[in-house]
């Protein structure tokens, strides 16, 4: 479930914000819209569109490759109450609805990393204990980077050649999903940390 849930929702909101700067609209996302930029730009708020769609390519990507899944679930909180804010500002009615489903998804995730929030709200260690999880080494970290860095400049080769562009994607995935067994071949046994 938390692995789905990760996944569902980094798909959902990079899907959204690639789709928002590829060419001409053009690629693949579940939620929009698209054309969020353009409409925004009649209020003078066309780089807080892009900065919305960044944000989702951002956020989404870390939960996608479920590198980041704690980072990026609280990350998704403020970026969904900004675009609900844009929503009930621009009066779309279905919207609203839509993101209290994918927030309430996002809040479950959360839930998963409870044992994480308490050291946060404590300011300090915690007399709670924090689970084990794998350890994750700096060259796994580059090796997603790379991948992420592809999809910004995935972005950019969709203006000359559109099958390019999601080689390009693709490719950076794939790159930051092997970012775990970089992980593994580096620490030379599955060690765990808190």
């Amino acid at each position: 479930m938390l692995m789905g849930s990760s996944i569902f929702l980094g798909f959902t909101f990079w899907g959204a914000g690639m789709a928002k700067l590829f060419h001409e609209h053009e690629f693949f996302g579940w939620i929009g819209p698209t054309w969020l930029i353009e409409e925004l730009e009649s209020y003078g708020l066309e780089f807080y569109g892009k900065f919305i769609a960044l944000s989702q390519i951002c956020i989404g990507y870390m939960l996608v490759t479920t590198r980041y899944k704690l980072l990026g679930s609280i990350m998704m909180i403020p970026m969904i109450g900004n675009i609900l804010m844009v929503t009930i500002s621009l009066e779309w009615r279905g919207t609203p609805f839509v993101l209290a489903f994918l927030l309430l998804l996002d809040l479950i995730l959360l839930w998963q990393f409870r044992d994480f929030f308490r050291p946060i709200i404590d300011e300090g260690k915690s007399q709670f204990d924090i689970k084990t999880r794998s350890i994750r080494i700096r060259n796994g970290h580059l090796v997603w980077l790379a991948g992420l860095a592809l999809q910004f400049f995935a972005i950019q080769a969709s203006y000359w050649n559109w099958i390019t562009a999601c080689l390009i994607v693709l490719l950076g995935l794939v790159l930051s999903v092997l970012s775990f067994r970089v992980d593994r071949m580096h620490s030379g046994m599955d060690l765990k940390i808190p």
